[in-house]
């Protein structure tokens, strides 16, 4: 599937693609959650500019355009039609380069946490920057550090007690990560962002980071990812908790 390229996403987002091209394009999307995410965003552009300029379409032609006695006064039509042309390009390409940008933070999210996973997750002496027993000041320290609240889910049902968190750098700034543990040292991390962009919600999303599964989504300003090395399964009742006791 390596072959497929740029230009066969857009014909595919734009329903140009015949029945075996298609399929060829949606088993590829099936194994490719970042190209996946990037024809849904091409396919809400195209939604949002026909929505914008359609009923613009579907009007007449003001009468003093037609009038035959003043063809010199047609001009202002083709300079209107232009104008909407240049600014429905624009918008595009604005459009197009903001859910871009969007879009390349919610594939960025499961790929950042589950390397913070890899990386402190197996630590034996040092897995965590601020243990469980400063849980007020770790809370405390990590919400400054982030510009906003954070709150530490409870997983005691879930069979999981927290160990502690710490301080990591981000895309785009300081992120915070909640380590949690259960009796046999299975270890599960909560990766939190702070996004700049405006506020927005999504549901559930799910990426395998080799050996890592990771359910991630985004809540307002901020974008959750908990990870760990486990079944999908399993891993989604310990993030339906989460995202439970984070949206009472």
């Amino acid at each position: 599937m390596s072959n497929i390229t740029q230009s066969d996403l857009h014909a595919y987002a734009d329903g140009q693609l015949d029945e075996a091209r298609r399929l060829r394009i949606e088993a590829h999307l099936a194994h490719d959650a970042g190209a996946a995410e990037n024809v849904r965003t091409w396919r809400g552009q195209n939604e949002a500019l026909r929505a914008l300029y359609n009923p613009v379409l579907n009007e007449p032609v003001p009468q003093r355009l037609l009038a035959a006695r003043a063809p010199r006064r047609r001009w202002p039509y083709y300079a209107v039609a232009a104008g909407a042309l240049g600014l429905s390009f624009g918008l595009g390409w604005l459009l197009r380069a903001h859910q871009g940008e969007r879009a390349a933070e919610m594939a960025a999210l499961p790929y950042r946490a589950a390397v913070a996973y890899a990386v402190y997750a197996p630590e034996v002496r040092h897995p965590v920057e601020v243990g469980a027993e400063q849980q007020d000041h770790l809370v405390k320290w990590l919400s400054k550090r982030l510009g906003h609240e954070l709150k530490v889910p409870v997983l005691t049902q879930q069979g999981y007690e927290l160990v502690g968190g710490r301080l990591l750098p981000g895309g785009k700034g300081p992120v915070a990560q909640f380590m949690y543990q259960d009796a046999k040292g299975q270890r599960i991390t909560l990766y939190v962002a702070r996004r700049e962009a405006e506020p927005r919600d999504t549901a559930f999303r799910f990426s395998q980071e080799d050996k890592i599964a990771v359910f991630y989504w985004i809540d307002g300003k901020l974008g959750y990812a908990l990870s760990a090395e486990m079944e999908r399964a399993r891993l989604l009742n310990v993030a339906t908790a989460v995202y439970r006791q984070l949206n009472p």
